[in-house]
């Protein structure tokens, strides 16, 4: 796991330097550079390492033997093994003992971008063809790993994160208008867009070639997540089988590393059945555990997980915190995230990877679960969400959204309050939208307000929208799951996941996104994942008998804070930077009057302007000059 960066066209080794320093705490362990300065349009490539693998042969940037090609690359090639015997068949000769990295540059040299779609992996790399004068990028499946990028008048600017890009000087760095909006809308700004004007993501599952001579840009897609328009046959006992086979292998090729290797272990399912695995792979002798918690029982987790660890028998190590002092950490973590995401769970997560960090440089985690195999309470809620939208007048509709605002509000986790207002707020809208809508930060009328201009739900949701209109399926629910693995996971959850951890310098990784795994939960008719109301129910049958029944049983509970609470007692953030943001600064202060009077629960909308506001002001933010950009 590292970061990388680099450019073609202007640019010095400074440029290069500066951009890499930025990035040290993806890769503390060593640093290098390329740099072709006497092409037409100089090429320079930077990385900071995190060693995984290879200690001695995968120093980057990593050139062939021949000096064509040149790579710098941040990730794990999970089948670099099987590539490198193929390859080695084919006559390819290996200088490094089991480097990944050099994997990808003969597999390159074999089949050019055609390589891209035989990587199972996490990855993001930049990988310079110096005979036809062009980069390849490329970005793994589900977006584990970020890939920004400036294509500007003279050249193309890279990196692994915002704040690197930002360090060249092609780079302006003024907010962006549109994705301001939907960062407000989702919750996270998502790919291709960024929160910078002119700087991109590339987009999870595609790959781009550069021309260095021409300055063009070609991007691709090379894999989507899909429903199959015709699902798998055979008896749900096969499916069974054949899943619990894709698991093993999925987390066996996630057992490699150089360095110590743990696993993070919440109260739930998914987490234990990642270790569970490891456990009857590897043995439980050498496994270790890492949970988080807090102080407050509907925040905590500790002694669920305690109880799984015991009963598979690893070494369990647990933290309780308290809450009150971990809040005290949430606005430097804001300040220091590279592009926000307005996700409480951001916290917990982090102090999770800072603490599992003491032990190990590598986790393994369950993140990919709830989207493979319908995990969420929306997967419950599509059919009588449905059937009230269907009969429900929208007068009465208004009403009963009034009434529930009446209810006493909580500020526990998850509570039966704030789920009745996000899914009266989400069926307010047409269905397309809906779970767009259960998850983000603020209405759209919200939205409208804070961003001084009216919002559309087409224009704002358009690629969900669009989305959920080409799906195979006609259920809603098969599209419900293509909106979570496209939207949610890649923009909130791995996106939250990779910056929180890499805080702290270490490497995540997800077995149950196993590129085979994802296939075949593609596949799967939706009565599978979800039967009898019994939600993941194949993926419940193939781990049942490797966990205790009362794991199996565990409700789903979530990895929050208090967030509600807290803001009540924040600070509030300063009018002026809304302004400069071209936000409507008096109505967010009445928006955080009200929560605070308790007349009103406005957490979603209240922490997203809390995280752009840190945002702004961290050393990773934006700079308040941009602001001009965005007044009306």
């Amino acid at each position: 796991m590292c970061g990388i960066a680099g450019f073609a066209g202007p640019g010095t080794r400074g440029d290069l330097a500066a951009m890499c320093a930025a990035l040290v705490h993806r890769g503390p362990d060593a640093e290098g550079a390329w740099f072709e300065p006497e092409s037409a349009r100089p090429v320079g490539l930077g990385f900071r390492r995190l060693t995984i693998l290879d200690s001695v042969g995968g120093a980057q940037p990593m050139a062939d033997s021949a000096g064509r090609f040149v790579v710098v690359f941040n990730g794990e090639i999970y089948n670099h093994r099987a590539l490198r015997t193929e390859l080695a068949a084919q006559g390819a000769v290996f200088r490094s003992d089991h480097s990944d990295t050099e994997v990808l540059l003969h597999a390159y040299a074999q089949w050019g971008e055609g390589m891209v779609p035989r990587l199972d992996g996490m990855f993001a790399f930049a990988l310079y063809d110096r005979h036809r004068h062009r980069i390849l990028f490329a970005r793994d499946r589900f977006g584990k790993k970020p890939l920004y990028y400036a294509v500007h008048a003279r050249g193309i600017v890279f990196a692994s994160e915002l704040t690197a890009l930002r360090r060249h000087p092609s780079v302006a760095g003024h907010l962006d208008r549109d994705a301001l909006v939907r960062f407000f809308a989702l919750g996270y700004v998502p790919a291709p867009r960024t929160l910078i004007a002119g700087a991109s993501k590339l987009e999870a599952g595609d790959l781009a070639l550069y021309d260095v001579a021409t300055g063009s840009l070609e991007v691709r897609p090379y894999w989507r997540y899909r429903i199959a328009a015709q699902p798998l046959s055979g008896s749900a006992a096969d499916w069974i089988e054949e899943l619990q086979r894709l698991l093993r292998a999925g987390v066996e090729r996630r057992l490699e590393a150089d360095v110590p290797l743990g696993f993070f272990l919440s109260g739930g399912i998914d987490s234990a059945a990642v270790l569970a695995l490891a456990c009857q792979l590897r043995g439980a002798g050498t496994a270790q555990a890492f949970t988080v918690g807090f102080e407050d029982p509907s925040y905590d987790e500790v002694d669920a997980a305690r109880a799984t660890a015991a009963a598979l028998g690893v070494r369990h190590h647990h933290q309780r915190l308290s809450l009150d002092a971990s809040r005290g950490l949430l606005g430097t973590l804001l300040e220091s995230i590279d592009e926000p995401v307005s996700d409480p769970s951001l916290l917990p997560t982090h102090l999770l990877s800072r603490f599992a960090r003491t032990q190990v440089t590598v986790a393994l985690s369950g993140d990919g679960g709830d989207e493979m195999f319908a995990g969420y309470d929306t997967f419950t809620a599509m059919t009588p969400a449905r059937l009230y939208y269907a009969a429900v007048p929208r007068a009465l509709h208004r009403a009963l959204r009034r009434a529930v605002e009446w209810l006493p509000r909580r500020d526990s986790n998850l509570s039966l309050d704030f789920k009745l207002r996000r899914a009266l707020r989400g069926v307010s809208y047409p269905p397309p939208v809906w779970a767009a809508q259960w998850m983000a930060p603020a209405d759209l009328d919200q939205v409208s307000a804070i961003c001084r201009s009216p919002v559309a739900a087409d224009a704002v949701y358009d690629d969900v929208i669009a989305l959920w209109n080409s799906c195979a399926s006609d259920d809603p629910r098969d599209r419900l799951l293509e909106f979570y693995a496209r939207f949610y996971l890649t923009g909130d959850i791995l996106a939250k996941v990779d910056r929180a951890s890499m805080l702290t310098s270490l490497e995540v990784r997800c077995p149950l996104l196993d590129t085979a795994v994802a296939e075949f939960c593609m596949r799967l008719p939706y009565r599978a994942k979800h039967r009898h109301g019994e939600r993941k129910w194949i993926f419940r049958r193939a781990v049942e008998g490797l966990l205790p029944p009362d794991v199996l049983r565990r409700p789903k509970k979530g990895f929050g804070i208090p967030i509600a609470a807290w803001l009540r007692q924040w600070p509030i953030p300063d009018l002026g930077r809304a302004e400069e943001a071209g936000l409507d600064a008096g109505h967010l202060a009445r928006l955080w009057s009200e929560h605070r009077e308790g007349r009103a629960d406005h957490r979603g909308v209240l922490f997203a302007w809390l995280s752009l506001d840190r945002w702004m002001v961290g050393p990773r933010a934006v700079t308040a000059d941009a602001a001009p950009h965005l007044q009306h």
